[in-house]
């Protein structure tokens, strides 16, 4: 019998809206690594996806047989070793709980929807999870952490240019081809990370924690601190703070980035700035599109920006605003603190349609010398049609 882990979206996965309209919970990153690639790390194992149809040809369910046996792993769920251990632990029939909240549940064979009431087990320990979308700024700093020391323990890193001026070199770690030259880079205030084929150019400013993933670049005297992750191929400039970039999105130019997340694809014209924190210090409240309302999300909260919508030159954002997958934001003033995806324009945007957003994502895709594929058209064909119904 083989053992076949499986990331599985709850009803709650709604609330992570903009950036699960175009993935499962468990593709998001946090930290260095996204959850999926997290647990697979931690059960040194593969694990794949169980998610909406329209979502599941691109994150695939992996191939099941009836003499497997499959733990169904809650998605939202980022792994410790108290809570692997827990669910290495499961046997067929078995459900892991805490409170009212299913964790984790093993199966026997292809069917994953049976359950395991007749054993069912409390977990007595805390867990860390995404809930909103604000979560994936506010968890970097431990999730980031720890996947530093999942990734580099036990290596060496390669040698960090003598052109830098470092502190705390013994928590910064250089993948083989990493580019870093006349930075300053301090490693005392939290793990660097820089993967193979990132860069960071000349006069860069970097307080640690921060990720660069497999290609993401920092431009020229760049000013980067309070635990901020590039994902693949995303390029940073400027002032950026707490910040998490999914992947292949820029903010490239002078402007401030705070407390906020970017999906991928996105690009922030020249400028951009956001506000992470009210003139009265008072609490930030951000729209969930779920519940069509607005809730609290703490005193500091920037942009949250879905897969391939852009800013223009300038363009400012209040704090704690929504933007959608695939809207053009321009314009000299503010725009909504909510703009709903497919969305083009500025203080009263309009809709973008279907054909025109698919174009432009497309031209995005090919800039950053990668193809929008059939699956990932239909994907975004499919979140039109559900946000505009």
């Amino acid at each position: 019998m083989e053992r076949r882990y499986i990331l599985f979206d709850t009803p709650a996965r709604d609330l992570l809206y903009p950036f699960t309209h175009t993935r499962p919970v468990a593709a998001i990153r946090v930290g260095i690594l996204t959850i999926r690639e997290k647990w697979e790390r931690w059960l040194n194992a593969s694990a794949s996806f169980l998610t909406l149809p329209y979502l599941q040809e691109k994150f695939p369910l992996q191939t099941i047989t009836s003499e497997d046996q499959c733990v169904l792993i809650n998605g939202h769920l980022l792994p410790d070793n108290q809570l692997v251990k827990a669910i290495q632990a499961l046997e067929t029939g078995q459900e892991l709980y805490l409170d009212n909240i299913l964790l984790a549940r093993a199966v026997a064979g292809c069917d994953l929807q049976q359950e395991g009431n007749s054993n069912r087990l409390n977990y007595q320990e805390s867990v860390q999870q995404l809930t909103y979308p604000w979560d994936i700024f506010r968890l970097n700093d431990g999730a980031l952490r720890q996947d530093f020391s999942l990734l580099t323990k036990g290596r060496t890193s390669a040698p960090i240019p003598g052109s830098n001026q470092v502190s705390g070199a013994e928590n910064i770690f250089l993948e083989p081809g990493a580019v870093v030259e006349h930075s300053i880079l301090n490693g005392k205030t939290g793990p660097i990370y820089i993967a193979e084929g990132a860069e960071v150019m000349e006069g860069c400013l970097i307080r640690g924690p921060l990720a660069l993933c497999e290609g993401a670049v920092l431009k020229m005297g760049t000013k980067i601190y309070g635990a901020t992750t590039l994902g693949p191929g995303s390029v940073g400039g400027g002032e950026i703070k707490n910040v998490v970039m999914l992947g292949y999105s820029n903010k490239g130019h002078d402007g401030y980035l705070g407390d906020a997340v970017l999906g991928e694809w996105c690009n922030l014209g020249g400028n951009t700035t956001n506000s992470n924190l009210k003139n009265n210090a008072s609490t930030v409240r951000v729209w969930i599109e779920a519940r069509n309302e607005a809730i609290p999300a703490g005193t500091k909260c920037g942009l949250i920006m879905g897969d391939y919508s852009r800013s223009g030159i300038g363009t400012m954002f209040n704090t704690g605003t929504v933007i959608g997958v695939s809207c053009n934001i321009f314009g000299g003033e503010f725009p909504p603190k909510f703009v709903p995806s497919f969305s083009w324009g500025g203080v009263h945007p309009e809709p973008y349609r279907e054909q025109e957003a698919l174009r432009d994502a497309r031209q995005w895709m090919q800039f950053k010398g990668q193809q929008l594929g059939e699956v990932e058209e239909r994907l975004l064909k499919a979140v039109y049609a559900n946000v505009k119904s």
